[in-house]
């Protein structure tokens, strides 16, 4: 790799403009005019790109503009000393050393990690007194060389960590927080972040430990770690990647930046978060949390299995959504919008509607929307499934075989084979040892044509077939039931969805009702009972937890356990398994099983009451798309009462032994996902 920064690509004391366009334009130039960037013009407009999104300016006097760009045909630094001083956005001022970090936008991952180490640097004060001293360019560079290879000689070792005083501690003991950190870039302030936070945890005397998640890659944190940790800090300009390993933490969220500039403040509020009951949380199952990694040691098993909850999770979205649409179109366009929805949108306009009522016009808008949604089901499925094993480069494979699933008929179950095997190609192409000048090309252009020739290819040829046939096997079984027979699949499906309150038992039935709800809505009623009996079934544990604690007895339960009781009644009601949870999570061997006794009371009574849903999510929010509706709600009463009183008799007459509090070690810090969102 050659030198990343040279002196013609160092500016001291001199002038470059008034302000922060002008530094980023000179520094541009020097890039361009050195030939590490085809086009100084282009460069300086995606940093500048970047500097309005987010000012780069950091406190101490630095400002570090930096942006991705096809226009840099090599990882390049530019460095300019300022006299006096311009304005990049920071608090306390001007900066007066400001560093350009240009790299190509398929940059490799060794160059990424050399400039996430100088930004590390930046945190050192014996490096930025060291560029305000220096009196020549090749000093700079020297300066900066060392830095980024790692033979700088290290800063003052820290002192020890200072003992945590009463506002650091929970539970008589130095808090422990988990924190992640990401920027758009992934090379300057994730990495700044990560060690401001880091020697604040020190400094506070509180156990923090940061994953900073870069372009060059990122460590996962060890579960056992997330496990044990009272709060959780987001600071991030991006999606946290893998989420779910954090679910049910108390969080506080904000942007990288802050991580760099309010250290301090952010660990006061995941504190203040990890002592407040209603404090916001990572949603997620349990089951995803405590399944999560990012694959080092992990078994082949076990990442399958996250991947199967990574799939339905992103699935859920386009099935709520569109799902809903669908109901609202019902509801102003009557049931034959299904079938006539095309037709008036091909001869209608909002201008021009005709002979077509402006009520049913935008019923079938809302209907063809929320269909369209529906379309994406199976692709999205399969393609978080991919990606849940292989990360990005396993998207476009996994999208793709999941349209071709959808195309065989192969449904929901041509989707998670689809999945599997464009995640297992783009994993096993992702891990292999290519040359330098390749590895730009495989997430982009090797991995998503040869993992969907691969997962594509197989679906057409051998799989997508078979899986149609029990599809459809599927289906004239479910169509055939009738009697005990209906009886028996809701009581099945009710012990399913309370069983893990949104873990892989849960997500199996969930998925299974609205995989098939397209099928339903097409004119299968069964599908739609089977949808309206999943969600009557999970809406249980937490009414139920509701009625014991804030109706029935009090007193077996604490103040924040009531306190909890009360917002359950509105989770429950809207069909948010999340308010059972700190409930289970204290008392799991005696909640879960009255839950799941109140589930298959509940599944049991819609399935034999022929309720039918045409809407995925909601609650008794979406009365309009139920069917029976005050049936439904009976059978979720008779549920609720079962569960309630059976909890309440538990906590009575059965007596807690230990293992229970050991199940539960560091549960609380586990919520659920809504049970389906």
């Amino acid at each position: 790799m050659s030198e990343i920064i040279t002196p013609a690509l160092v500016s001291l004391d001199e002038s470059l403009g008034t302000d922060k366009r002008a530094v980023i334009d000179a520094l541009a130039a020097r890039v361009a005019a050195t030939g590490r960037a085809t086009d100084a013009a282009a460069l300086a407009a995606d940093a500048w790109k970047r500097e309005q999104t987010d000012e780069t300016g950091l406190p101490g006097g630095i400002a570090i503009p930096h942006a991705k760009s096809a226009a840099v045909r090599e990882a390049t630094l530019a460095f300019a000393r300022l006299k006096p001083g311009i304005d990049f956005g920071a608090d306390d001022g001007p900066a007066d050393l400001v560093f350009l970090i240009a790299a190509p936008d398929t940059a490799a991952e060794e160059h990424l990690a050399v400039l996430s180490q100088l930004a590390r640097s930046f945190m050192r004060e014996d490096f930025t007194a060291g560029l305000r001293s220096a009196a020549t360019a090749e000093d700079v560079v020297a300066l900066v060389t060392a830095a980024v290879s790692g033979t700088a000689a290290p800063a003052a070792a820290p002192a020890a960590a200072a003992a945590a005083d009463s506002a650091h501690l929970i539970d008589g003991r130095p808090a422990r927080i988990v924190a992640v950190t990401a920027c758009a870039t992934g090379i300057a302030h994730t990495f700044m972040a990560a060690d401001a936070l880091t020697a604040q945890g020190g400094k506070d005397g509180v156990d923090l430990i940061v994953e900073p998640q870069g372009s060059s890659g990122y460590k996962a944190l060890d579960p056992k770690i997330i496990e044990a940790a009272d709060a959780v800090i987001f600071a991030v300009d991006v999606d946290v990647r893998e989420p779910q390993r954090f679910a049910g933490k108390p969080v506080v969220r904000a942007s990288v930046k802050r991580g760099i500039e309010a250290p301090a403040q952010l660990v006061a509020e995941a504190i203040a978060a990890a002592k407040n009951p209603n404090a916001a949380r990572v949603s997620g199952s349990a089951a995803a949390a405590s399944t999560a990694t990012s694959g080092a040691g992990e078994s082949y098993g076990a990442s399958i299995k996250r991947a199967l909850l990574t799939g339905v999770s992103y699935m859920i979205p386009f099935v709520a959504g569109g799902g809903l649409l669908i109901a609202l179109g019902f509801l102003l366009g009557g049931y034959e919008i299904a079938f006539n929805a095309d037709k008036i949108l091909g001869a209608s306009t909002l201008w021009n509607l005709g002979d077509t009522s402006l009520i049913v016009y935008l019923g079938a808008v809302l209907f063809k929307i929320g269909a369209l949604s529906f379309g994406f089901l199976v692709p999205a499925l399969a393609g978080y499934i991919a990606y849940g094993m292989a990360d990005r480069p396993g998207i476009a494979p996994g999208f793709v075989a999941g349209a071709v699933a959808g195309f065989m008929g192969a449904g929901f179950l041509g989707g998670i084979v689809g999945g599997l095997l464009a995640g297992v190609a783009a994993r096993w192409l992702n891990g292999l040892d290519v040359p330098r000048w390749l590895r730009g090309l495989m997430p982009v252009v090797i991995i998503p044509l040869l993992g969907s020739i691969f997962a594509s290819g197989l679906m057409l040829l051998v799989l997508g077939g078979p899986i149609a046939w029990l599809t459809k096997a599927l289906n004239d079984w479910l169509s055939g039931l009738s009697g005990a027979g209906v009886i028996i699949l809701g009581i099945i499906l009710g012990l399913m969805m309370c069983f893990d309150l949104g873990g892989p038992v849960n997500k199996v039935a969930y998925a299974f009702a609205t995989g098939n709800l397209a099928a339903g809505i097409a004119g299968d009623e069964r599908y739609l009972q089977i949808m309206a009996a999943v969600m009557a079934a999970g809406m249980v544990p937490p009414l139920a937890m509701a009625l014991a604690s804030t109706v029935i007895d009090r007193k077996l339960f604490t103040e924040p356990e009531r306190e909890n009781g009360k917002a359950a009644w509105l989770l429950g009601a809207a069909f948010i398994s999340e308010g059972a949870i700190p409930f289970a999570a204290a008392d799991i061997f005696r909640v879960i099983p009255s839950m799941m006794l109140g589930g298959a009371v509940t599944g049991a009574l819609s399935m034999a009451f022929a309720v039918t849903s045409k809407a995925p999510h909601g609650g008794v929010f979406v009365f309009f798309a139920i069917d029976n509706f005050w049936l439904w709600l009976v059978a979720i009463a008779a549920g609720t009462v079962v569960a309630a009183f059976s909890v309440v008799a538990l906590k009575r007459f059965a007596r807690r032994g230990s293992a229970a509090n050991e199940g539960m070690s560091g549960a609380n810090a586990v919520s659920p996902e809504a049970v389906s969102a």
